[in-house]
């Protein structure tokens, strides 16, 4: 996978929503839902391509499937742009771009 194609899914607004979600716990995509208040149709497809990039995984139990971020690549990860975007991206990063218009 290219890095074009990693940034790729997180480009999409609910893919993620769907991955701040999992950050709090493990879900099903009844809860997922709830949580990011979209349709499960949406929900669903958006699960199956963060699932088929590695990005979470699934477990099932019972009747449900529990969905979780990746704990060995996506969970470390997010930690770190959380720290960068807490550090480095506060207000400045949008002020200096928005006006920015592209050639």
């Amino acid at each position: 996978m290219s890095y074009e194609k990693f940034f790729e899914v997180f480009a999409n607004e609910t893919r993620l929503k769907i991955v701040e979600s999992l950050v709090e716990s493990n879900k099903n995509v009844s809860d997922i839902c709830k949580s990011i208040n979209e349709e499960q149709s949406k929900v669903s497809h958006n699960l199956k391509v963060l699932h088929d990039c590695n990005f979470i995984t699934k477990e099932r139990n019972g009747k449900h499937v529990f969905y979780s971020l990746n704990k060995t690549t996506i969970k470390p990860m997010l930690k770190i742009v959380d720290k960068h975007v807490h550090t480095f991206c506060k207000d400045n990063c949008v002020k200096k771009h928005e006006n920015y218009i592209p050639r």
